[in-house]
């Protein structure tokens, strides 16, 4: 499992330990010895959005590492304040620079290994123009058939788009949560 321990006390300073909080806490958690304070560690999200214009969906290319020069959705990380939906909207206005209109959360993929949870909203595109942000190298629509698919950056993004296209052709949408190992 992925894991960053905290090494030092966001309150204090001074150096942490792990151990079982005197709270009745079941987890091993970082206790600050000096004041007390508990650092409770929680996974990071990911927001985005899954963005059709007709029978197409919009992809970028990645102009920042991980994964330069491979094709995502248009997402990142939540930010504090902000709602699932808010955060998903920004990233694709970021990444996109897309007008569209948000519809229903689509995805919800937990990445337990590396700590994330990624979720995708399906996006209506109002127009075929974009201004990508300097995240994205290029901002393109895709048909099905198109998708470079051995150039997607992410497997939760090759997930939701699977998923995508399989609802589309079925002719309705559903919420797919999806455990990637």
């Amino acid at each position: 499992m992925f894991h960053t321990p905290i090494k030092h006390c966001k309150q204090c300073g001074t150096p942490v330990v792990y151990r079982l909080p005197d709270d009745g806490d079941t987890r091993e958690r970082a206790v600050c010895p000096a004041c007390a304070t508990i650092h409770y560690e929680n996974p990071l999200n990911v927001v985005g959005t899954v963005p059709h214009w007709g029978d197409q969906v919009l992809l970028c290319k990645r102009n920042i590492e991980p994964r330069w020069g491979k094709w995502t959705l248009p997402a990142g990380f939540l930010e504090l304040g902000e709602t699932t939906a808010e955060g998903a909207a920004r990233e694709t206005d970021e990444e996109a620079g897309a007008q569209f209109e948000m519809q229903g959360l689509f995805s919800l993929l937990n990445v337990a290994r590396v700590g994330q949870v990624h979720l995708f909203y399906r996006a209506r595109l109002l127009s075929d123009q974009f201004k990508p942000g300097t995240e994205t190298i290029e901002a393109r629509l895709f048909h099905e058939h198109e998708i470079p698919w051995d150039e997607i950056a992410f497997r939760t993004v090759k997930e939701t788009l699977e998923r995508y296209f399989a609802d589309r052709h079925a002719g309705h949408y559903q919420i797919h949560t999806v455990d990637i190992a």
